[in-house]
């Protein structure tokens, strides 16, 4: 047994009979057969907890659990006067826990808990409470199915992890330094792939593909000498765009079995966007890098942390996500390295403005001492319009293509300028500042849309406030149309009158933006509006750079496309921060980091911020290239 084990049940009185005790990650399960403990140990636990600073949960022993016929009628009778709308019960014997989902989860806790404690003291078993979303979301019932059908091996997996983690709860003082290395996402945009390593640990931060590329240029650097996947120990994921997490798969088709850590909405979305790039690289007639089982695999070593919920992750690791601002769910993850030896921040994507969707990303932490930091939109030249003088752009946009019977094309990300996209649009229409006109939201951005109706929690208060207090979805307004099939979009193309449409990608690299672009592009009434950063050598790009006559397939034919629809971008509506955010963001870090890593922008960018960093600031500042590896300690 585990050193730190031991010492736990050292401080268990006998009476109590501890049954098994093992890890859950990071986490610490007792099981018990005293039902007295189970319900109430007397802060027992809580004094282990002061002693040793880490996280321990009380089970009761599954031979102890109420019969589950009779655990869901009782569940079941105690839901009944709550209106918490549909419910689905699903018991974890081994764990001795009964999972809940519900429409309204907040009714089935009750106030201050006080339902769950009564399902816990009729049934003993331990519940867990998921929303259901608002919007039928197929692949979070396939994520629950997954993780369901494979709890042995999860159990096992997990109690491997917390083995590794706590190997040297008892050690010698060792030798201590920390290098990242730069395998991808260094003075460009895609890729992003960081490699951390101390002597106890090696730890993979985002693993993304480019897009915008081909070939090797496209992938990180897994050849590079230092990096090994068979001593990785962890790999940490940002948030759910295919240039942070479009290769995690691939690290399991090469055999990674470590943990993944993540949101809950950005395990989902990733695995969401995993497949759906598969089916793009078929389309092309490609051979995917990787296939749906390694996508499985994934998510079965999947471990989800909340916002601000420390967690260990090696001997000498320890996380925390925070509020990054630029999707849902998105982090900027903090690292606290040794025994108060250094602590890092990764910020993946900022946005330091709140917006439609989100609130602005977090400034304050315990301590910071180096960090990493976009400049996607870094240069001098970056100064965006205000968001008010961008919705008055797409305002006037609309109008007019709607007043001369065209149709606005929309190329969006598919998680986050999306839903940007469809709040802006639904407050616009609801308010009658533009035409109500249908919006067509197509298959892939749809998908996205209904996991962040099961994951409210996320989004920023106003909109909160409006799901949980006002029962007013704004993702379920009557003008959202969902397209699901080639048919379908033929239609909204021939038949179809003014219109909105999103479709992914936002780069007019692959899927069915690529496909309306083709068919509307030589229309003068129709409009194309960017509203996501068009990376190097994209076709968005070649767009907007005023390249007017593209060769392009259809049907296996080959045809020119000439551009006569109207093009507009408006950078201010970025899910990324602007060159002024980026400045504000590091003025306000509440502490300031003695050293600044920029990353993720092009060459350009990353060293014009870097340099107006430095002086700004007086903080030391560096701008690697791909390959490269910086020592912070």
């Amino acid at each position: 047994m585990a050193e730190i084990l031991k010492e736990i049940l050292k401080d268990i009185p006998e009476k109590v009979e501890i049954s098994l005790a093992l890890f859950e990650g990071a986490n610490i399960v007792l099981y018990t057969k005293n039902r007295e403990f189970f319900l109430d140990n007397n802060g027992v636990i809580k004094e282990i907890v002061n002693k040793i600073k880490k996280r321990i949960e009380v089970r009761i022993d599954p031979s102890m659990t109420l019969d589950q016929e009779k655990a869901q009628e009782e569940i079941l009778k105690i839901l009944a006067g709550e209106e918490a709308g549909n419910v689905n019960i699903l018991f974890d014997p081994q764990r001795s826990q009964v999972v809940i989902e519900a429409e309204k989860p907040g009714l089935v806790i009750g106030k201050a808990g006080e339902v769950l404690r009564e399902i816990k003291h009729k049934t003993l078993w331990t519940p867990l409470v998921k929303r259901i979303p608002a919007i039928r979301s197929v692949m979070i019932e396939n994520i629950r199915k997954v993780l369901y059908e494979n709890n042995d091996y999860r159990r096992n997996f997990l109690h491997k992890v917390g083995e590794r983690i706590y190997a040297n709860w008892v050690s010698e003082k060792r030798e201590e330094w920390i290098r990242v290395s730069f395998l991808g996402g260094a003075r460009q945009v895609g890729r992003s792939c960081l490699y951390l390593q101390t002597p106890e640990s090696r730890v993979l931060l985002d693993c993304g593909v480019n897009i915008a590329a081909s070939g090797k240029d496209a992938y990180p650097y897994f050849e590079s000498p230092e990096f090994n996947i068979n001593a990785l120990d962890a790999v940490i994921i940002s948030h759910p765009h295919l240039d942070h997490c479009g290769l995690v798969p691939l690290l399991f088709k090469m055999g990674y079995r470590g943990p993944v850590y993540w949101t809950l909405p950005t395990r989902d979305i990733a695995a969401l966007l995993s497949l759906d790039y598969i089916g793009v690289t078929f389309k092309e007639a490609k051979k995917a890098l990787y296939t749906a089982a390694d996508v499985k695999e994934m998510v079965k070593h999947s471990i989800w942390l909340d916002y601000e919920e420390v967690c260990d992750i090696t001997p000498d690791i320890r996380i925390t996500f925070y509020n990054a601002g630029h999707t849902l769910g998105s982090a900027m993850v903090h690292l606290h390295i040794g025994n108060g030896l250094h602590n890092f921040l990764y910020s993946g994507d900022t946005k330091y403005a709140r917006t439609k969707l989100l609130e602005a990303a977090v400034t304050k932490f315990p301590r910071l001492e180096t960090m990493t930091l976009e400049s996607t939109y870094g240069g001098k030249d970056n100064v965006q319009p205000t968001r008010e003088e961008c919705e008055k752009q797409l305002v006037e946009i609309i109008k007019n293509t709607v007043e001369r019977k065209g149709k606005v094309l929309i190329p969006v990300l598919g998680v986050g300028r999306a839903q940007e996209m469809m709040l802006i649009v639904e407050e616009l229409v609801r308010k009658k500042i533009i035409p109500e006109v249908p919006v067509f939201v197509q298959g892939m951005v749809w998908d996205v849309t209904a996991i962040h109706t099961a994951y409210p929690d996320f989004l920023n208060n106003q909109v909160k406030k409006a799901i949980y207090h006002h029962d007013s979805n704004p993702f379920l307004s009557p003008i959202f149309k969902q397209v699901a099939s080639a048919k379908e979009r033929q239609q909204i193309i021939e038949e179809t009158g003014s219109c909105i449409i999103l479709a992914t990608s936002g780069m007019l690299q692959g899927g069915a933006s690529v496909e309306y672009f083709r068919e509307l592009a030589d229309n003068p009434r129709n409009s194309l509006v960017f509203v996501s950063y068009q990376g190097e050598g994209s076709m968005g790009r070649r767009v907007q750079s005023g390249e007017r006559t593209f060769v392009m397939e259809s049907n296996g034919k080959r045809e020119n496309v000439e551009v006569k629809m109207e093009v507009y971008t408006i950078e201010g509506l970025s899910g990324h921060s602007s060159r002024n955010e980026l400045t504000r963001f590091v003025y306000n870090l509440d502490p300031r980091p003695k050293k600044i890593i920029v990353v993720h922008g092009e060459s350009s960018r990353c060293l014009d911020l870097a340099s107006s960093l430095h002086k700004l600031n007086k903080i030391e500042t560096v701008a690697p290239k791909n390959l490269e590896a910086v020592r912070i300690r």
